[in-house]
C-alpha cells in the first residue's frame, strides 16, 4: 500500500533523511521508532506530500500521488481547531465536501461513540476537553470518512500511562475494525508493543532495522537494545 524508495531530504546543509526504503503492505500497521531529530516526522510529512523529497520516490497504493481523501490523520496533541464544537471538528473534511449539517451531525456523534466518548461531547469545546478526551476526539476525527490508511503522529505524548494505554487499544481495535493501512510515528514502546505489525527504527537518516514486532522482541542489533531499553549513550 506504502512504498517509499531511496527518499532524501536535506535542509540546507543538513541532511536529514538519506536514503529512506520502506514498505507497509495493505491492512498493515507500521511503527516508527527513533530518537529525538532522527528525522521521522519530516519522513511522514514528505509521504503526506507536506514536503517534496529531493530524490527518491513515494507511492500509495501504486500512485505517486498521495489520494488525499483516503487517509486520516491523529496529530500530535490532537491538534483541535479551537473556535469549533467537537462535532465540528470531527465532521471538518465532510462539511468541507457539502456534507448537510443534519447528517455530518450524526457522522461524528457515531464516531465519537466509537471512540468512547458520549454525544454530550459533540457540543463541547477543545478546551473544555481533557487531555485524553481531546485525543479521543482527535482519534474520532481521523477516522469520520472510513479512510484507507490512517497516520499517528506519536499518539500518546502528554498522556499519563493509563490514558495512554486506553489510546493504543482504541487504536488497535479501530484499526482492526477498518483493515486500514497504519503508519505510527512514536518513542513510546507501549505504542509499539500495542499497535505495530512491524516496526521500522529510522537512523542516521535511513531505516536501520525493520521486522515484526516478535522479531524485534528478539533483537540483537545494539542500537535497537539500546533504544527499545531507554539506555543511556
Amino acid at each position: 500500500m506504502i512504498s517509499l524508495q531511496n527518499i532524501h531530504k536535506s535542509y540546507g546543509t543538513k541532511r536529514v533523511l538519506r536514503g529512506v526504503n520502506l514498505d507497509v503492505a495493505r491492512g498493515r500497521s507500521c511503527v516508527v521508532i527513533g530518537g529525538s531529530g532522527s528525522g521521522k516526522s519530516v519522513l511522514l510529512r514528505c509521504i503526506l506530500g507536506l514536503n517534496v523529497p529531493d530524490q527518491g520516490t513515494i507511492t500509495i497504493d501504486g500512485q505517486q500521488k498521495m489520494p488525499m481523501d483516503r487517509f486520516g490523520m491523529l496529530f500530535q496533541g490532537a491538534a483541535l481547531f479551537d473556535s469549533l464544537p467537537v462535532w465540528q471538528n470531527i465532521a471538518f473534511r465532510p462539511l468541507q465536501n457539502g456534507m448537510p449539517h443534519n447528517a455530518a451531525r450524526s457522522l461524528a456523534r457515531a464516531k465519537l461513540d466509537r471512540v468512547g466518548l458520549s454525544p454530550d461531547t459533540a457540543d463541547l469545546y477543545p478546551a473544555e476537553l481533557s487531555g485524553g478526551m481531546a485525543k479521543r476526539a482527535g482519534l474520532a476525527r481521523a477516522i469520520a470518512t472510513d479512510p484507507d490508511i490512517i497516520f499517528f503522529d506519536e499518539p500518546t505524548t502528554g498522556l499519563d500511562p493509563v490514558r495512554a494505554a486506553t489510546i493504543n487499544a482504541l487504536i488497535r481495535d479501530v484499526v482492526s475494525d477498518m483493515g486500514a493501512t497504519t503508519i505510527t510515528i512514536t518513542h513510546d514502546m507501549t505504542t509499539v508493543h500495542h499497535v505495530a505489525d512491524t516496526v521500522a527504527m529510522l537512523k542516521d537518516g535511513v531505516i536501520h532495522w525493520h521486522g515484526t514486532r516478535s522479531e524485534l522482541a528478539s533483537c540483537a542489533d545494539p542500537d535497537v537494545i539500546q533504544f527499545i531499553n531507554g539506555n543511556p549513550a
